[in-house]
């Protein structure tokens, strides 16, 4: 019987492991995406959900209990003032795992632990910046003509 089973031990301690997940979910909160194990993104996606179901409240106290688990102020911030917003109507699957093979170095299996939706938000910044540049040149081209 698996009584009392539950969860992940990843080889560590309970200090290392709540130091490991904390950073994993505040690095996944603030690129929006992370390669690593499978295992570890299993681990670490259900924490995340939960960090952006808080930041959906909007609360003081959802804000200090995100806080005391994530690791710096921005991911902070970001949380409560972009994700929040972004994930408002949904009402949970947050994240995605997607499998990625095998390591070289050492055969672990690898994979990204990204947000739902954060390709459509890379790709549109990366739309905007080349069409800032493109009217960056173009100033500077009928500059050049006068």
């Amino acid at each position: 019987m698996r009584h009392k089973v539950a969860g992940f031990k990843l080889k560590r301690d309970v200090s290392d492991r709540r130091a490991l997940l904390r950073n994993l979910v505040t690095s996944v909160i603030a690129e929006e995406r992370i390669i690593t194990t499978v295992v570890k993104a299993k681990a670490a996606k259900p924490l995340v959900d939960k960090m952006i179901t808080l930041g959906k409240k909007d609360t003081l106290h959802a804000r200090r209990q995100a806080a005391a688990f994530l690791m710096t102020p921005a991911s902070v911030k970001k949380l409560f003032d972009k994700l929040g917003s972004r994930f408002g109507q949904r009402q949970g699957g947050y994240t995605r795992i997607t499998r990625l093979g095998y390591r070289k170095g050492d055969g672990a299996e690898q994979a990204i632990l990204e947000l739902v939706g954060s390709e459509l938000v890379k790709r549109a910044a990366e739309r905007a910046k080349r069409r800032e540049e493109r009217l960056k040149s173009m100033r500077e081209g009928k500059e050049g003509e006068e």
